[in-house]
């Protein structure tokens, strides 16, 4: 400890430019996966928290609600499938509604049956009782979707009022409402005065008692090729949408998380050549290789600790605002994963300066040899 503590005094300016960029690119690799997980969440969000446990789309509608169209006869086909408990219709759509002073457009899901559909445990408020009564997402709140609040559909001046808010139920990136049939109904005849709801865009299923999810979505894929029935959560994830955001962000993590045990291991590398002949004297002078090696790790454990210190550190900061239409989360666990992983990367990076340590042998000091010679 004496050791390390007495060669970062003395190094100050070199340890703390380390522990910067440390620190930053930690930093870097919270923000950037903490912006992956608000874009999946405002994405299917409204998907994965919505009440029914099962989803039908039309295997055209690539699993996009909006998309999606399931026909009279293809409703007919999911009826008469063995196991249901419950099916309700669900439309989704997005339209352009005012709200904070902005005109912005708005996914809107409407439901036939609360519990087939409807939004997940609200955080406040109540679910729609009423003509023009709608139910927000929590995320939205500052853009003008709070509880007693009226937005108002674009051009046609048709008011809704929000009357409670659910947590991460987007869709699409988009600000999300929940409302009933009828209301549904009332804002697309906005866009088109012949408009019915005869042909939902997505079918809410219930499995009866005895039946599990997994049973009845694959008898309602069997029953006929165009219908493609997901559990809540798979539909989520199984989202081709989520696909492409999971596998950009897969390469700048990646990318990212190399480059921290990349730098600690060539700083400690190169630390470790320039004191070869001050390692190779203190060999000389009796130090066991034990002792150096614990050094240099109480060196790398200092840099990591303090750098990714200031890293979760800054990201808690940023995680109470705002960053553009996106809210950031401080998520434990996925804070804990990335600095466990950094962490481990970091030591296993010093692998090489401790090897370099450990071949220091003694007698060069007569030589005026020095590490590795």
């Amino acid at each position: 400890m004496f050791l390390a503590l007495r060669e970062i005094r003395r190094s100050k300016v070199r340890f703390g430019l380390l522990i910067a960029a440390v620190a930053l690119l930690a930093f870097l690799i919270l923000f950037q996966s903490a912006i992956q997980n608000s874009l999946i969440r405002q994405f299917v969000g409204g998907v994965r928290h919505q009440t029914a446990p099962v989803l039908v789309f039309n295997v055209d509608g690539r699993r996009f609600p909006q998309s999606s169209s399931v026909s009279p006869e293809l409703e007919e086909k999911v009826r008469a499938t063995e196991g249901i408990g419950g099916i309700a219709a669900i439309y989704q759509g997005t339209f352009p509604i005012e709200a904070g002073g902005d005109t912005q457009a708005t996914s809107v899901l409407g439901y036939t049956d609360p519990d087939l559909g409807g939004p997940g445990p609200l955080l406040e408020g109540r679910l729609p009782e009423a003509a023009g009564e709608v139910v927000a997402n929590a995320g939205n709140e500052e853009d003008g979707f709070g509880i007693g609040s009226t937005v108002t559909v674009q051009p046609a001046g048709i008011d809704l009022e929000v009357v409670g808010l659910a947590d991460d139920v987007g869709i699409n990136v988009l600000p999300t409402v929940f409302t009933t049939a009828d209301t549904y109904l009332t804002v697309l005849q906005t866009r088109n005065p012949a408009a019915t709801l005869d042909v939902p865009n997505v079918l809410g299923v219930s499995p009866a008692s005895g039946t599990t999810v997994a049973e009845l979505t694959t008898r309602l894929n069997r029953a006929d090729e165009s219908i493609d029935a997901l559990s809540r959560v798979d539909a989520a994830e199984l989202n081709p949408g989520i696909e492409s955001i999971k596998q950009s962000f897969t390469v700048i993590l990646v990318l990212f998380g190399l480059v921290v045990p990349l730098v600690c291991g060539l700083f400690f590398l190169i630390l470790t050549f320039q004191k070869a002949s001050s390692l190779v004297l203190l060999r000389a002078l009796g130090a066991p290789a034990r002792r150096l090696v614990e050094a240099l790790l109480v060196q790398v454990s200092l840099v990591l600790g303090v750098g990714l210190g200031i890293a979760v550190g800054g990201f808690a900061l940023l995680t109470r605002g705002k960053t553009g239409s996106l809210r950031l989360r401080f998520e434990p666990t996925n804070v804990g994963f990335w600095v466990t992983t950094l962490v481990v990367l970091g030591v296993v990076s010093a692998v090489a300066s401790i090897r370099r340590v450990l071949a220091i042998d003694p007698n060069q000091a007569t030589g005026g040899g020095g590490a590795g010679r």
